[in-house]
């Protein structure tokens, strides 16, 4: 059965302890954390830090279910550049956060970062798809190491043009072909996508590793009254048994109450 999770960047520059601490309160069993709220790079938090990160958790009572929004910093990363220079920095920076991942132990990390993946003007789309599937490939074997798996992000086309549906995902990772390296869902992504929201969980649920749950508006579940009770059925029926986590874009009218708000929506939809 699926676990509900939030994610951190909600709550802005909110100390990450204190982040745990409302999670907590809200009821909420895990946070997903964007790594870019805790330091420029991950490179630059120390092993004393990332146990303390760690322990801060277990004493809230909740579990660090991983990391998104993996390259919005530091400056420069992109998956699919044809800039080898650029292309092994950012392969050997994601290894760096599976690492970085492990340590928090985390077990889920989520490939969106939209512009940092966009197939540039001019690049052939195949020459796009190996270096993702080199880079990606690269970093499942660190992940099979730190009980980490990457879940690829489909993104809707206004975001990005390079994978945007749920079977293209898969085309993806299956041409990585590593057992760590998988696909995840994103309600808002879904909502772009051919067989719609409950459609593309029902094709897919079952061999996705992680869920996002927002709004196609951006806003957060039961912010703008689209109906989660067939979104969770649809997972339930799916077989899908990993986290569900609450990632709006819109953080109106205060972070607390988009994430209450959030986990009752969801919960009610479970029942």
């Amino acid at each position: 059965m699926y676990r509900l999770a939030v994610c951190n960047e909600l709550w802005g520059d909110t100390p990450i302890d204190k982040v745990f601490d409302k999670a907590a309160s809200l009821g909420y069993e895990g946070v997903e954390i964007a790594p870019f709220t805790l330091a420029e790079s991950v490179e630059q938090i120390s092993a004393e830090r990332r146990r303390a990160i760690r322990r801060a958790a277990e004493v809230c009572g909740v579990q660090i279910v991983g990391l998104h929004w993996l390259f919005v910093s530091p400056p420069g990363l992109h998956l699919t550049t044809p800039d080898e220079s650029v292309w092994q920095r950012s392969a050997e920076y994601l290894k760096s956060l599976v690492a970085f991942c492990g340590d928090l132990g985390g077990s889920i990390m989520v490939h969106g970062s939209p512009k940092q993946r966009n197939v540039a003007p001019g690049q052939d789309l195949e020459d796009a798809r190996r270096r993702a599937c080199g880079a990606l490939r690269q970093a499942g074997c660190v992940a099979a190491d730190c009980g980490v798996t990457i879940c690829f992000e489909a993104l809707r086309p206004e975001e990005t043009n390079f994978v945007n549906t749920a079977e293209e995902a898969m085309q993806l990772v299956s041409r990585v072909g590593h057992p760590n390296v998988g696909i995840m869902l994103d309600v808002k992504a879904m909502s772009a996508m051919p067989d719609g929201i409950a459609g593309t969980i029902r094709r897919f649920g079952g061999v996705a590793r992680h869920v996002h749950a927002n709004d196609p508006s951006g806003r957060g579940p039961g912010m703008n009254g689209i109906d989660f009770g067939p979104i969770m059925q649809a997972l339930r029926e799916s077989g899908f048994d990993g986290w569900v986590s609450v990632e709006p874009f819109d953080y109106q009218p205060d972070a607390d109450t988009v994430a209450r708000t959030g986990i009752e929506t969801l919960r009610k939809a479970m029942e």
